[in-house]
């Protein structure tokens, strides 16, 4: 895929699980990392200390415009060379029994967070660069248990990569999403610790196994690298087939 020496990426929800393993593959590539996280900064040092070379933190509640614009003024005049808007969060949802807070936790984060963190990326995004949106599968299909509007969230991601690559074109900045499927996470460990709903899971998937974290990495990987230069607006699944 070519080397990513002397690049920066922006890493939002960096310190755990996919966003870990998306800021571990570009150092290993040599793209110097910023890693962004919210609360846990425990953890982000904890995956800044395995990359082996000083690793940016910066910090911000992905829900708070005005955090957003605090962790930008922080950045002062870095360039970037990708932005990966992979911070977001689950929580289920049933219709009818949602309470207004939570409902407006998952809007600020999965999908103002990512706006907004774009709107202000943008000013120091080179042109010619690479932002990679981290969607889901469940965008797509339906999920039952209380999750339409984690669905819809992400969704909504999808809508952002389809019209940001329009967007963006004049600048040759490339759009694109990953969709995860069913993947080992600390956020999906509470699902897949039920033997009943893992095993039902499994059967549902093609290849018969859930993916990890470095597979989705791999992928954003390709999308910042130079055999991904003519790929825009589009969103890829990482679902072992699952696709229904």
């Amino acid at each position: 895929m070519g080397s990513l020496t002397g690049t920066n990426a922006l890493v939002t929800g960096g310190s755990r699980g996919i966003g870990r393993a998306i800021c571990q593959k570009l150092a290993l590539q040599g793209a110097d990392i910023v890693l962004h996280y919210n609360s846990n900064r425990a953890a982000a040092e904890e995956t800044a200390a395995t990359i082996g070379r000083p690793v940016r933190l910066v910090q911000a509640d992905m829900g708070s415009l005005e955090g957003i614009e605090r962790m930008f003024a922080d950045l002062g005049d870095l360039r970037l060379d990708f932005l990966v808007n992979n911070a977001g969060i689950w929580r289920d949802t049933p219709v009818g029994s949602s309470s207004a807070a939570v409902v407006n936790e998952m809007i600020n984060t999965n999908l103002r967070g990512p706006f907004w963190v774009t709107q202000c990326a943008l000013p120091l995004l080179k042109d010619g660069g690479r932002i990679v949106n981290v969607s889901s599968v469940a965008g797509r299909i339906g999920v039952a248990g209380g999750r339409s509007l984690y669905g819809a969230t992400k969704a909504g991601v999808d809508s952002f990569t389809r019209n940001w690559a329009l967007e963006l074109a004049p600048r040759r900045i490339l759009v694109n999403a990953v969709a995860p499927g069913y993947i080992t996470t600390d956020m999906t460990e509470p699902y897949f610790s039920d033997p009943a709903m893992l095993d039902r899971t499994l059967k549902r998937q093609p290849l018969g196994a859930l993916g990890t974290p470095e597979e989705v990495a791999d992928v954003v990987v390709f999308l910042c690298s130079e055999g991904a230069k003519f790929i825009t607006g589009q969103s890829i699944n990482i679902s072992g087939g699952l696709v229904i």
